[in-house]
């Protein structure tokens, strides 16, 4: 019974927002005003007009006209209540924000709250805290599409009047309110806990992307890659790394393992910081891989599961945009990835929860007819992509995977022979391919020793063979015929420190060539000792350094030598390691094994909310004369 009297509320929970957003489009097709007579009095009340408003659009609906008024109403309270507040902030400069809570909260009430905007984020959680009744540092408050920064003011973060906040809870269990106070100390520890898994989320993923643009071999070291529909890795020119894409790809691996585990709250944030990354990939490397499109479907069904979809009011255009991509992704018709891949099965969840979030979506935006039509696209697709149980147990006796298992039976429209055949080929194909890209990475490395032992730095060896496709002789070539690629500054410390006092016989070769021995001094300090590359240098320049080179002598020469007390660190630098072994330990644990895990899904889930939500559309009419 008690199954029952939930899902009868949830039904008309829903059918309830159905009508308030058919209502509202009405209203505003009709251009009326319900703040302004004869809907509204002098005294703010409602007029008699209300009452022929709701018969004609219960007439229109064909439902009951008393429930039509009463959300008429309160959709004319709501106007009123933000007309009020438009006044209010003109006059006083007071902000209000519609406060979004969590479900278990949540009352049939918009929850405002007013603020002045030159107040820190770390304020506003203070006043949403005791406002709502939550531990301050039980909630993160999301704004426009972003994590409130604490440290910053509402309006260093585009925070406006009317802007939507929507408060995330921290807390992994709820507690009745009696035995808050005896775990209140351990869901403290969670909640530290779960902000420090994001911190060590973060380093752990730029530790394996400096990795990724590092020299390290591939055999001893993990590190994250990069990789097109085939498997194969894409290089991205230096040129085009605004924002690292390897932190990009593994914060939405990342993301993605928080949302199997159905950390919402968690995972929301991680997305969203994500988004902004993407937003600053090159177009071309947004064209080869289909991570952005899943990525904007992730936010999405996020916000839904959180019961938030009215906080998000861009998921049109997101799901739009998710569509656009596929599209330039796979090919019209998908006949990119057929010819990539052979087949186009398995990628089919992906659409399937694109239509379904796109019903979803109408559906609350009051387009019933829209939303049936996707939930039938949606419906259609889950007929097809259901796998029977005891097809994926034969697999499994041939010794393959679950997850195998419901790939290859996608990618071969159930045939458990065909199935078995594709999970083997492609375990071959990625195992060459694996040992083709690693052999790539391991000869890359041995080209980069080459050019490093001639006396040039890490940057420019890596810069000129990336300009010469891997081409070692091509890329000497380039270094010969660009001096200035000579004095490439390295990152790391070991090779980008100057020597401070060149051996006499160095500066005396350099002399006997004709240079100055004050200019000589100074090359072989850049070039670490390196006769050849001093010589050469001071050669193309004329006998003297650049100018921004002698600023690099004087620079280094100002430094201070390492003195006994720097080495006080080395008991803690051990430490660090551990914590950055722990970090990086911490990711690969979520970096899936199969390459296309992200097309992997039981649909269960799904299954629930397209009858769920195929029952709302069906019953709109029927649902509503009865109330």
């Amino acid at each position: 019974m008690g199954y029952c009297s939930c899902t009868v509320l949830l039904s008309r929970m829903a059918q309830k927002k159905y009508l308030q957003a058919k209502l509202t489009q009405f209203l505003r097709e009709d251009r009326i005003q319900l703040w302004k007579p004869p809907y509204t009095d002098e005294n703010k009340e409602g007029g008699l007009a209300l009452k022929d408003l709701a018969k004609k659009y219960s007439d229109r609906l064909e439902c009951c006209e008393n429930e039509v008024e009463k959300v008429i109403e309160e959709i004319r309270c709501k106007a009123i209540e933000r007309g009020t507040g438009n006044e209010n902030y003109k006059t006083t400069g007071i902000a209000t924000i519609e406060v979004f809570l969590p479900p278990r909260l949540r009352k049939d009430r918009k929850n405002l709250l007013e603020t002045r905007l030159h107040i820190t984020g770390r304020e506003l959680r203070s006043k949403i805290a005791e406002t709502f009744g939550f531990q301050e540092n039980y909630i993160k408050i999301v704004i426009n599409k972003k994590q409130l920064q604490l440290g910053k003011t509402l309006e260093e973060q585009g925070v406006t009047h009317n802007v939507k906040a929507m408060v995330l809870e921290l807390k992994q269990s709820e507690e009745d309110v009696r035995k808050h106070f005896q775990v209140e100390e351990e869901e403290q520890n969670k909640a530290e806990l779960k902000e420090k898994r994001i911190q060590r989320t973060k380093r752990g993923l730029e530790i394996l992307a400096e990795r990724a643009e590092m020299v390290v071999d591939p055999e001893t070291t993990p590190y994250l890659d990069i990789a097109n529909q085939t498997g194969r890795s894409i290089r991205i020119p230096p040129s085009e790394r605004k924002v690292s894409p390897y932190v990009s790809y593994g914060y939405h691996e990342k993301g993605r393992a928080f949302l199997k585990r159905k950390e919402y709250g968690i995972a929301l944030p991680c997305l969203l910081m994500l988004n902004k990354y993407f937003c600053e990939c090159c177009r071309e490397l947004l064209d080869t891989v289909d991570n952005y499109a899943v990525l904007q479907l992730d936010i999405v069904w996020c916000y839904f599961r959180l019961e938030q979809l009215e906080c998000l009011d861009d998921a049109e255009k997101k799901l739009n945009l998710a569509q656009k991509c596929f599209k330039n992704c796979y090919g019209e018709n998908h006949q990119r990835l057929v010819h990539i891949k052979g087949n186009c099965g398995k990628e089919k969840v992906l659409f399937l929860r694109l239509y379904l979030l796109q019903g979803i979506r109408n559906y609350h935006s009051g387009n019933g007819e829209e939303a049936r039509d996707y939930l039938n696209k949606a419906r259609q697709l889950f007929k097809e992509l259901y796998i029977d149980p005891s097809k994926v147990h034969n697999l499994l006796q041939l010794g393959f995977t679950a997850q195998e298992a419901r790939l290859g039976l996608r990618a071969c429209d159930g045939n458990v022979d065909h199935a078995a055949a594709h999970i083997t080929n492609r375990r071959e194909e990625l195992a060459q391919i694996r040992k083709e890209e690693k052999e790539k990475k391991r000869r890359r490395l041995e080209n980069i020793n080459s050019l490093k032992g001639m006396g040039y730095s890490t940057h420019a060896a890596k810069q000129a063979l990336h300009q010469a496709s891997g081409n070692l002789d091509e890329a000497l070539k380039i270094l010969l015929s660009n001096p200035q690629m000579w004095w490439l500054n390295d990152s790391d410390p070991e090779t980008n420190n100057h020597q401070e006092s060149p051996s006499q016989e160095n500066i005396d070769q350099l002399v006997y060539m004709g240079f100055d021995a004050v200019a000589a001094d100074a090359a072989l300090r850049v070039f670490r000792g390196n006769v050849q590359l001093a010589a050469q240098t001071l050669a193309h320049n004329g006998g003297s350094l650049p100018p921004d080179l002698q600023l690099v002598v004087e620079d280094s020469s100002s430094t201070p030598s390492t003195s006994p007390s720097d080495s006080a660190g080395t008991s803690s630098a051990s430490t660090d390691e551990d914590m950055e072994t722990e970090a990086v330990n911490e990711i690969l644990e979520d970096i899936p094994e199969h390459e296309e895990d992200y097309l992997d899904s039981t649909l269960e889930d799904e299954e629930i909310i397209i009858a769920e939500y195929l029952s709302y559309v069906e019953n709109i009419k029927s649902a509503t004369k009865k109330n």
